[in-house]
């Protein structure tokens, strides 16, 4: 029979199956177990192996393995899973503990799946220990849709950040790693995304030393990463896949990297087809390998390392170095422990009770707090004691999208703003309802105030039958009303009784629109990316069918809708049925209805508040990664304005028109230029893609139990003029390092709830040598009446050159103060922090003076200084 698992967890001794398959024997050094598996296989199957999804060798006792997993704020697409913030909001927060505390949470959770799966004999993708993350480009411009995965525009604090997330991620055992993280995309990546397949990126040799490549570098040699993905563009014409600049010159040469190289998914088949960098698939696998891309991740048409085979047999490259690349693989999985018995090390042990606990959970609330940033507050926030009428208002008050983030694993059950604010706010009245849509012409789920389980029912939402076939046939398992329909149930059983695949559910009661009008009602699949799925669904209204589904509907997330006019708000019933065979699941019941009627109901439901929270913002299913999105206002997943979509500018204002207090509640990626509610609004609190807590997180924020400390990891801009064209790699003019003008909020900007004042600087010593640190010390004192957190920043100014930033982060500390206490903070500036990138692209500690500055955001004129001199000049290595 066929072996799916290594022989080593059948037997009572690895050295008696070692005996057999020297490669199985745990007593032998891990590069001699590899070359000895590497020694018994074909060309062909190495070149198989070589790819994400690499087959089993069952002669070899080689299982199948996938090489793709997800872990950007969660493990993704593997079921339940703790989901936090994304990992912008993480970057709001400012705490590379905390950070390394999630990426702690996350492998562990997916040890407990892997080992399960192992288990049970499964070798599905996205069940692994490979992790692609963390996303650490450079979010150089609001514009780019995956900037949202990134930890913001600062090369420090991106790779800080970086930092902790990957040790994290690995563990500290010296023999085995708990999981392996992969930095990408590596390099120079950050959009447009409808042309990062055949992009050529003109970048100067001073701006990819100062501002792209940093955050590697610190990944790589601090952390220890052990892979790396390379990206789909050119840098100076090479492939990033294909490039000797990126991967032999910096990663292997300069940062001693001794990992693996894994593509982009189709980034080698690019090398041919996108970049025309080679002559065909054998040229473009061989230029991969032979620069250091190990592994390939290819779908479909894009798969070019089965042609290493040709390429060997046209002296295109050699077994040899074939064999180095893969010796690398292996190496990682042995280290791993997957040739190992699970029961010989820690991390093999770890089972499901550790996955997605309670614990895990307060974590994620604990990081949606600290990721909170108070942009503006007239006296509004925190609430005060006696409200008794909360409005609750807007298109993300009742969203899963917009708590999730993208990358990620269905929550089970996620909190919303709506949700958290009626339950912190018992006894009080909160009013509901959704106001707008998100943009012109992208449909949302019902709100839940327009369905009903029955005729003449007062309750809302719609009669859930959930059936254990795909055909509804016997008797539902579960009946239950569902507020709406709304679900993510990626990999995941969605109620007791029920599998993962083969499942029928049928939703029924009435509809009730709002007031007559043209209305469009349809159903949105779950988002599936290179999966294919057996979905089905049927839509009625009073009996008539309005859709059903069409071929791959879930691939692509499309909405299937009918048009249909309601001449009344009398009720209609409503049916959906919905079965599920296999793949992804999840379904949302979306309408698109008249602007006016959705604002008009918002003002007659804000009424008689005594404050309107607004929540608006935008979702992963507006910015992302290369999505068939085309809307005003967004392309392919990338951004085309900066602004808040008119639809939610257009609510904004009528609630302001109220004259009630509006408190506006943002929920994105990415940042917006909201200068309506910058000025009109009574508070602004950015609250980005908060996770499963997330609804929690923010009621607790409006009440005054959390006090918010985030601070903004990118420049909020006024408008795109202030910003270079978006497909400009120069940094002139981005971000708050080379930006002259005034943004609206700048990086680094975020308020409290509580007042701090700042101590002299002390600077250790007044005159150092070139390469020798700087310590530097203040004290901060909590002056305000509540306890809260303070982000206490060092920013420094080196002397200046032609090319020289502005100034630069250098230092930043998070800290808890009571009411009226005090604490030193102390930091060390180390030489490379002190250097700075010449024009050639040295890294240079330059003679003169420098100034640092250390407060609550960015330099003004009541900062802090201090001046220190530094004699002589150093150059650093890359």
């Amino acid at each position: 029979m066929a072996l799916s698992l290594p022989v080593f967890s059948q037997t009572k001794s690895s050295s008696d199956a070692g005996a057999k398959r020297p490669w199985m024997d745990t007593s032998q050094p891990i590069d001699k177990r590899v070359d000895a598996l590497i020694g018994q296989m074909t060309l062909e199957e190495k070149a198989q192996q070589m790819r994400d999804h690499a087959p089993a060798i069952p002669r070899l006792g080689v299982p199948k393995y996938d090489w793709w997993n997800e872990g950007l704020h969660g493990v993704a697409f593997s079921g339940y899973a703790t989901n936090f913030p994304q990992v912008i909001g993480m970057a709001a927060t400012w705490d590379t503990p905390l950070v390394h505390q999630m990426a702690e949470t996350i492998s562990t959770e997916a040890r407990a799946k892997y080992n399960q799966a192992m288990r049970q004999n499964q070798h599905e993708a996205f069940f692994g220990l490979t992790f692609w993350a963390p996303n650490i480009n450079i979010f150089r411009d609001p514009r780019w849709g995956r900037g949202q995965e990134t930890y913001g525009e600062d090369p420090f604090l991106t790779g800080r950040m970086a930092v902790a997330f990957v040790s994290g991620m690995q563990g500290s055992d010296p023999a085995h790693f708990k999981v392996i993280s992969t930095p990408k995309h590596f390099a120079v990546h950050s959009g447009p995304e409808s042309t990062r397949h055949r992009a050529n990126v003109d970048v100067s040799n001073h701006d990819l030393e100062d501002t792209y490549l940093p955050a590697f570098r610190a990944a790589v040699t601090e952390a220890h990463a052990q892979s790396v993905m390379c990206a789909y563009n050119s840098i100076d014409g090479a492939p990033a896949c294909a490039n000797d600049m990126l991967l032999k010159d910096h990663l292997r040469d300069a940062w001693h990297f001794d990992g693996y190289v894994v593509s982009d998914c189709a980034a080698v088949a690019d090398v041919f087809t996108g970049h025309h960098y080679a002559a065909d698939m054998p040229h473009a696998a061989a230029a991969a390998v032979r620069s250091g891309t190990d592994l390939e991740c290819g779908y479909m048409e894009g798969q070019a390392f089965p042609s290493l085979v040709d390429a060997v047999h046209q002296n295109l490259i050699t077994e040899a170095e074939v064999d180095r690349a893969l010796h690398r693989l292996f190496a990682a999985r042995f280290r791993l422990g997957m040739f190992d018995p699970p029961s010989s090390y820690a991390y093999g042990r770890i089972g499901m009770d550790e996955n997605n606990t309670p614990q895990h959970r307060q974590l994620s609330l604990k990081a949606a707090r600290e990721s909170m940033v108070l942009l503006k507050n007239e006296g509004a926030l925190p609430l005060k004691a006696g409200v008794k009428k909360i409005a609750v208002i807007g298109p993300t008050a009742e969203l899963v999208q917009s708590l999730q983030g993208n990358y990620n694993g269905p929550p089970p059950n996620p909190v919303y703003p709506l949700n958290g604010i009626e339950k912190r706010f018992k006894g009080v009245q909160v009013a509901y309802a959704m106001g707008s849509t998100l943009a012109q012409g992208f449909a949302m789920p019902i709100e839940h105030t327009a369905l009903h389980p029955a005729a003449g029912s007062s309750e809302y939402g719609l009669k859930g039958e959930y059936f254990a076939s795909p055909d509804f046939s016997g008797s539902p398992v579960l009946t239950r009303v569902d507020r709406n329909v709304n679900f993510n149930w990626d990999k995941v059983v969605p109620v007791k009784g029920l599998q993962r695949n083969n499942y029928s559910i049928r939703w029924s009661g009435m509809f009730v629109p709002p007031a007559p009008g043209d209305y469009r009602l349809g159903v949105r699949i779950n988002y599936c990316y290179a999966c294919e799925n057996a979905e089905e669904f049927r839509l009625y209204v009073d009996d008539k069918l309005m859709a059903k589904s069409g071929a791959k509907s879930a691939e692509r997330g499309e909405v299937f809708e009918s048009p249909i006019h309601l001449d009344n708000t009398k009720p209609h019933a409503i049916r959906l049925e919905y079965l599920h065979k296999e793949g992804t699941a999840g379904i949302d019941l979306t309408w698109q209805a008249p602007a006016e009627v959705l604002r008009e109901e918002a003002v007659q439901q804000a009424k008689g508040a005594d404050v309107i929270v607004a929540c608006m913002g935008l979702s992963p299913s507006l910015e992302g990664e290369e999505m068939p999105v085309k809307l005003e206002g967004f392309s392919g997943g990338d951004r085309t304005e900066i602004t808040l979509p008119d639809a939610q500018e257009e609510l904004i204002k009528a609630l302001v028109g109220t004259g009630t207090p509006v408190v506006v509640v943002l929920q994105n990626g990415s940042a917006l230029a909201v200068n309506y509610a910058a000025e009109h609004a009574a508070a602004v609190l950015e609250a980005w893609y908060p996770g499963e807590e997330g609804g929690t997180a923010i009621a607790e924020t409006l009440a005054g139990d959390n006090n918010p400390a985030g601070r903004l990891p990118v420049t909020f801009y006024k408008s795109l003029a202030q910003l270079p064209s978006f497909d400009d790699y120069g940094m002139k003019g981005r971000t708050y390092r080379y930006m002259t003008e005034k943004p609206l909020y700048g990086f680094g900007y975020g308020l409290s709830y509580a007042t701090f004042s700042y101590g002299d600087i002390k600077v250790a010593a007044n005159s150092v040598k070139a390469g020798e640190p700087v310590r530097v010390q203040t004290q901060v004192t909590n002056t305000g009446k509540v306890a809260g957190d303070e982000v206490a920043e060092l920013y420094l100014a080196q002397p200046q050159t032609e090319v020289s930033p502005r100034m630069v982060l250098a230092g930043f500390k998070r800290i808890h103060l009571e009411a009226g206490k005090s604490a030193n903070v102390d930091f060390e500036l180390d030489p490379r922090t002190l250097s700075e990138v010449d024009a050639d692209g040295k890294h240079v500690i330059m003679p003169g003076e420098y100034k640092v500055y250390v407060g609550s955001t960015q330099p003004g004129d009541q900062t802090r200084t201090a001046t220190f001199t530094v004699n002589g000049k150093a150059e650093l290595p890359k």
